[in-house]
């Protein structure tokens, strides 16, 4: 019974900059690679960025060279660096496995607004 929660969301100015994090209860994550995942109001949640057991990045096209995963697995905790922040990055955050899926957690919500 694994647990996470997502906190760091907020309002930001276009090309602002937040950190979010993923803290994960109940279990280790530190086997399975991890991922963050936004949903926007009447939009499917996507895929943003996932790390896996080894430290390996990647990121979907929107974000690249924006966003950073990363991961304590010693804290049990990943984190996303957003840089440059865009309107169109407003969404709710949510953490999760890679290809192995937990249940999800409440997510934050990241609001990019002039």
């Amino acid at each position: 019974q694994v647990q996470l929660v997502e906190s760091g969301g907020g309002v930001v100015q276009p090309g602002g900059s937040l950190r979010l994090s993923c803290a994960a209860s109940g279990s280790s994550f530190s086997d399975y690679a991890m991922g963050w995942y936004r949903q926007a109001p009447g939009k499917q949640r996507e895929w943003v960025a996932a790390i896996t057991t080894g430290g390996v990045t990647e990121y979907a096209d929107s974000v690249k060279g924006r966003f950073t995963i990363s991961r304590d697995d010693a804290k049990n905790t990943l984190y996303l660096q957003m840089n440059n922040l865009k309107p169109e990055d407003t969404a709710v955050y949510y953490c999760n496995g890679r290809y192995v899926l937990f249940p999800w957690g409440q997510g934050t919500q990241v609001t990019v607004s002039s």
